[in-house]
């Protein structure tokens, strides 16, 4: 097991991307730390996880939200003594044209996004600066490399998700600790799923995928497993693209 007794929290992982990305973790030893906005489905994912034959905790947290960030922190070293492994996967997606777009959607999609990565790292990087070392791994979008029509706000938070990263593996690599980008492609998820169903639109995004085809929560939560383990220790500041090729145009 590459994350054999790792600890790791995972934001936004009662369901989707964040839920496999808990799971694969899981599968690999780490024990993790359930986080999100709804209690009772991230205790189902904690269930999960204990029949897998790792041990989690489910915590409530609304990242855009500083004390319930520290809270989240709190938690997890209270109940296992560190953090290895912070993964910044909560996000939301606001689709709306620019110009009918008031402050307080853009608050909205860039305080979950961006500044919930800002309040996230800044708590666990404090902790892994203590122990001398960790892996933190943000999940961006291959809409912060390119745009999206009517996702301004999305588009912006997730270019400041890779930008950011790049920053703090310079500030943070002195201390051991490795920081990370994921940067998904058209992923099968709750989030996706209407977009999906129209078949116009479906067809547009494979032919745009060379791949030709939506790739699966599961695969993102491999490549998480990747950056987190030993197997990624000399890369640091790295964008991780799995998007089936769509880069590539």
């Amino acid at each position: 097991m590459k994350l054999k007794n790792k600890i790791a929290i995972v934001t936004g992982s009662r369901r989707g991307i964040g839920q496999s990305i808990a799971l694969e973790l899981a599968k690999e030893g780490a024990k993790v730390v359930i986080s999100d906005i709804d209690l009772k489905e991230c205790q189902n994912v904690c269930d999960e996880i204990k029949k897998i034959g790792s041990d989690a905790i489910a915590v409530k947290c609304d990242v855009s939200k500083k004390r319930d960030v520290d809270a989240m922190v709190k938690k997890t070293i209270q109940k296992f003594k560190r953090i290895d492994i912070l993964v910044n996967n909560a996000g939301v997606v606001l689709m709306k044209p620019f110009v009918q777009m008031i402050e307080k959607d853009w608050d909205f999609v860039l305080g979950i996004n961006l500044k919930g990565v800002f309040l996230c790292t800044n708590a666990a990087a404090k902790q892994m600066v203590k122990q001398k070392g960790g892996k933190i791994i943000s999940i961006a979008s291959i809409a912060g490399e390119v745009g999206f029509m009517n996702t301004s706000a999305y588009c912006a938070s997730k270019a400041g998700i890779i930008n950011l990263t790049r920053e703090l593996a310079m500030e943070l690599s002195p201390h051991n600790i490795n920081v990370n980008v994921v940067a998904p492609g058209v992923i099968a998820t709750k989030m996706t799923e209407d977009m999906l169903k129209d078949k116009k639109t479906k067809e547009v995004l494979l032919a745009n995928t060379p791949l030709g085809r939506v790739g699966q929560p599961e695969e993102i939560g491999k490549a998480v497993v990747f950056l987190a383990s030993d197997d990624s220790s000399f890369i640091t500041g790295h964008t991780l693209v799995v998007d089936g090729g769509w880069l590539t145009h």
